[in-house]
């Protein structure tokens, strides 16, 4: 989505992202960025709170007109009414939902792709 942003304002179409990943979706750069401190797969909101993902909307359309320099972010503002459990979850050295074998092979695919950026080859 990120990319398709840039692409887009390079061609005259302004445009906002909504998103929840905040440090990929800045490292891409889009232009303007409303951040949601939510988990993945909900930037616009919490299921069925309407009122919520309407306001949310609300902050996006705000930024479109009120952003005054590339690069904007701001933050909506809102935390996920169950608490920040699943953030324990996700920001973690361990990886809970892996074991063995595929824990075993996500390791080694980790250690090439550091190996690539350090050999400059990515």
């Amino acid at each position: 989505m990120s990319l398709i942003a840039r692409y887009l304002e390079e061609h005259g179409v302004p445009t906002v992202v909504i998103a929840t990943a905040r440090d990929i979706v800045e490292h891409c750069g889009v232009p303007r960025l409303l951040f949601v401190d939510f988990p993945l797969g909900n930037p616009c909101g919490e299921p069925y709170h309407l009122d919520q993902q309407r306001a949310i909307f609300d902050q996006a359309l705000a930024l479109l007109g009120s952003a005054t320099a590339p690069r904007t972010t701001q933050e909506a503002g809102y935390r996920w009414s169950d608490g920040e459990r699943w953030k324990e979850l996700i920001f973690t050295e361990e990886q809970p939902f892996l074991s063995g074998a595929a824990h075993d092979e996500w390791m080694a695919r980790k250690e090439a792709y550091r190996k690539l950026r350090q050999d400059g080859k990515l």
